[in-house]
This record gives structure tokens, sequence and C-alpha cells, in this order.
């Protein structure tokens, strides 16, 4: 009886040895094509870029609102769809919203209470 254990189990561990090698023998899948790289309009990458200056700058003084946030990442989104009509609206929606957050610093402090 442990004869036969043993000659099955050393057959069942040659077996599964011959199938661990055959992962490493075969060939990689081919890469596939890398789609063609979309662009958007001069003008949309220009508001895209300059609305991204303006809140490095925001974020820098601690006066990024999360709507201007919102609006920049939809605006990328966007670019990277290809939508340019798209990015402009939120560029420019980002960047008054920035405008509007830098110009709160200046708002005198309110005190409440005594």
């Amino acid at each position: 009886m442990s004869k036969v254990l043993l000659v099955l189990t050393s057959v069942a561990l040659l077996g599964l040895s011959g199938c661990a090698d055959i992962q490493t023998t075969q060939a990689p899948p081919a890469k596939a094509a890398e789609p063609a790289k979309i662009s958007i309009s001069a003008e949309a990458q220009a508001a895209l870029t300059a609305a991204k200056a303006e809140a490095k700058d925001a974020k820098a003084k601690n006066h990024l609102w999360t709507t201007a946030d919102n609006a920049l990442k939809a605006a990328e989104e966007a670019a990277a769809k290809g939508d340019s009509d798209t990015v402009l609206k939120q560029a420019k929606l980002a960047r008054d919203h920035i405008q509007k957050g830098l110009a709160q610093m200046n708002y005198p402090m309110l005190k409440v209470g005594d």
C-alpha cells in the first residue's frame, strides 16, 4: 500500500513539474499597437496650461477651491479624450474660481462675538 502511494505521489509531482515549465517556455503575447495620441486645439491647450499654472499658485497659497480643482480635473479628462470645447469650458470655469479664491484672500477677517 505504501509503495502504491509513493508511486502515485511521485507521478503527481513529475506531472506538476512538467506543467510548471509550460508557462516559462511560451512566447509572451504581442504588444498591442499604441493608439494614436489624441490632441486638442492650441487654444484649448493654452487655456489648460494657464489654468494649471494658476491652480498651482493658488494651491501654494492654500486658496484653491474644490470647485476649481474639480473643474481642472474635468478639463484634463476632456483633454485626454480630445474634447477641445469641454477643455475650454472647464478651464475657463477653473480659472474663474481660482481668481475668486485668490481675491478672497484680501477680504477682511470676520469676527464673531466680542
